[in-house]
């Protein structure tokens, strides 16, 4: 790419900038074109919900990842179970015996108290790298952006690596509302108090990677990522692609019209408020 003026992106390992992505089970032939074509530009590999239990070629799968230092963490959803089930512990022995240095802690699915989630996380940071996740699965469910922001402040507080903004992966809940649409707001107000280095935000979606990227620049963590997709989010993280050429905030930080008090720029299909429409969290949309 040297006949090209693109900026470098951070070097693996990586703490922005971070592709996650989603193995909905993948046969192994899938795995091994995924990393042929797209390894470098894969952070971290996650398993989706309880597909591990099912998932006959596991051990070699786990390998193949493990060749190319792409660390693999299970779903949120297997580690809910086995804490509704007072099973953490066997999960987590089961952790260690295939090797998995993360974990991924989630409340999408069942009730769990905040103050319990962060004791569990607290917890599992001593031996192993948390994921945490913030958000439900139920797109009706609609969060406050400051209990949002409090969740996430104590979930990072606890010893969470990371904090996932949930997005299903349909794109459909949690930072999006149930047509995919961008919660425009309420990522502006987790962005204008967390260090978004600390968050990955889920964006299964092509024109919700876009958005973000816009509004972000190149190195915004990602998560759930369509093996199927890696590629393209390379293209559109370096400005290859059309819907963002020109168009990335410059050195990675929020761009310049959130900087200003405008609005950030705004991905084809999602919408921005109009003037007087009232925003949620205060029983508005946001």
């Amino acid at each position: 790419m040297s006949f090209l003026d693109i900026p470098p992106r951070v070097s693996k390992p990586r703490e922005r900038g971070i592709t996650h992505v989603i193995d909905r089970g993948l046969p192994l032939s899938a795995v091994d074109g995924l990393l042929e074509t797209a390894a470098d530009s894969i952070d971290i590999v996650k398993l989706g919900w309880g597909t591990a239990l099912v998932t006959a070629n596991l051990q070699a799968k786990l390998a193949r990842y493990a060749e190319h230092e792409i660390p693999v963490v299970l779903g949120g959803t297997l580690t809910e179970i086995a804490i509704a089930e007072g099973r953490l512990d066997h999960l987590l022995r089961w952790l260690h015996s295939l090797h998995l240095s993360h974990i991924e802690v989630s409340d999408g699915t069942i009730q769990l108290p905040p103050a319990r989630k962060c004791e569990i996380i607290e917890r599992l940071a001593k031996e192993l790298v948390v994921l945490s996740e913030v958000g439900s699965k139920d797109a009706a469910e609609i969060m406050a952006p400051y209990v949002w922001i409090e969740r996430i402040e104590a979930e990072l507080q606890a010893g969470a690596w990371k904090v996932i903004a949930e997005a299903r992966e349909s794109g459909r809940a949690g930072i999006y509302r149930a047509d995919g649409e961008v919660r425009s707001g309420l990522i502006d107000e987790i962005a204008h108090v967390i260090d978004t280095e600390a968050m990955i935000f889920e964006a299964p979606l092509k024109d919700q990677q876009v958005w973000l990227l816009r509004y972000f620049g190149r190195e915004c963590n990602l998560g759930n990522i369509a093996a199927e997709d890696v590629i393209s989010l390379e293209t559109l993280r370096l400005g290859l692609r059309s819907d963002t050429v020109g168009l990335l905030p410059e050195n990675g930080g929020i761009s310049a019209q959130a900087r200003d008090g405008e609005d950030p720029p705004i991905a084809p299909g999602t919408e921005r408020p109009q003037a007087g429409q009232p925003q949620d969290g205060a029983g508005g949309r946001r």
